[in-house]
């Protein structure tokens, strides 16, 4: 039996709410402990408030409001408008009415193109949103119960694995609704942020801009759905316009049609060795007009993958032009023996 939705479900109809009202609910046979196990755990998320002695306790929502430096909010998914919910947590924090003109655009930005992708891929009946702030950050999430990012794209584009899906959301341009979306927004949202975290399910993508660093990590005891946070210096120099321009090759069409690619998160070993690897990093990239090719932390790389990416790919593709970046002596030996200019 779900206690937990019983009552935030009760608080949707209702503007108090009793151990008692939930057990009517559920059933006589859900016991008392086991409904104030579930209320305590929700106060302790502050999603719930106590008022009342322990025989007269009732619980009430905090209408959003959880202290002057957070703010979380539980949504029905049923004609939401992200730029309203947004402004309606502009209203109530004035941490973020104090933010500098670039941190405000930079949140506006991202809190908007995550809470639309819960909005509009999860399936999740509702979705959770916070906002905090702390002596230094700024930070929101965005949570939602429904299908997972990774397993959505990996079943909407047919890929092997959640690690595929990952791999192909880092290059931008990745959507599973093509017509209605450019698959921008993960893209760009982890480019603005001093930290973007990404949990579903069983993976969680960690990027870091500060100094710029990208993550896959395994997650135990996860749940469903799909749970983003980020988060910024309140005092950062960061543009929205000055990062979009570092993924365009002319500032006369401002096309999104610069990406890079991190070749670590091609392999869970050390070795990368065979086309079908320099493959799958090559899959997507001929959307663009320029590609960086990372190779931090990328020991050696054999000749057959040297030779898909930078003689076979680029004699196909000669328009498209491969820049590969911080690479070794033995990493650039290979790509120079097979390089095509």
């Amino acid at each position: 039996m779900d206690i937990r939705g019983t009552i935030l479900d009760l608080l949707v109809k209702q503007p108090k709410v009793t151990t008692g009202d939930v057990q009517a609910t559920l059933s006589k046979s859900v016991s008392r402990q086991a409904v104030n196990l579930v209320v305590n755990q929700l106060i302790d998320e502050g999603l719930l408030i106590k008022s009342g002695s322990t025989r007269g306790a009732f619980y009430t929502s905090p209408q959003g409001r959880l202290a002057e430096n957070m703010i979380k909010k539980r949504l029905r998914n049923d004609g939401l408008e992200e730029h309203i919910i947004f402004e309606e947590l502009r209203q109530q924090a004035p941490f973020i009415r104090i933010l500098p003109d670039n941190v405000q655009s930079i949140l506006a930005y991202a809190f908007s193109e995550m809470l639309n992708n819960a909005i509009e891929h999860s399936c999740s009946k509702y979705i959770e949103v916070g906002v905090a702030d702390d002596a230094h950050l700024l930070s929101f999430s965005v949570k939602d119960s429904g299908v997972g990012v990774f397993r959505n794209v990996m079943k909407k584009r047919g890929l092997k694995s959640e690690l595929e899906a990952i791999q192909d959301l880092l290059k931008g341009k990745t959507t599973t609704r093509p017509k209605a979306h450019s698959g921008e927004g993960i893209f760009f949202t982890s480019k603005v942020a001093d930290v973007f975290l990404l949990d579903s399910f069983d993976y969680r993508l960690r990027v870091e801009n500060t100094p710029p660093d990208v993550f896959v990590e395994k997650l135990h005891g996860s749940e469903r759905g799909t749970k983003v946070t980020f988060a910024i210096a309140k005092n950062s120099k960061r543009h929205l316009s000055d990062i979009f321009k570092q993924y365009q090759t002319s500032s006369e069409t401002l096309a999104f049609d610069k990406t890079e690619v991190h070749i670590k998160l091609y392999t869970m070993g050390t070795i990368y060795i065979s086309r079908s690897q320099a493959r799958r990093v090559l899959v997507g990239l001929n959307k663009f007009r320029s590609v960086v090719l990372d190779f931090d932390k990328v020991p050696t790389i054999g000749q057959a993958f040297a030779d898909e990416i930078f003689r076979v790919f680029k004699q196909d593709h000669s328009e498209i032009q491969l820049i590969p970046v911080n690479m070794n002596d033995a990493v650039a030996f290979m790509v120079g023996r097979v390089r095509v200019d």
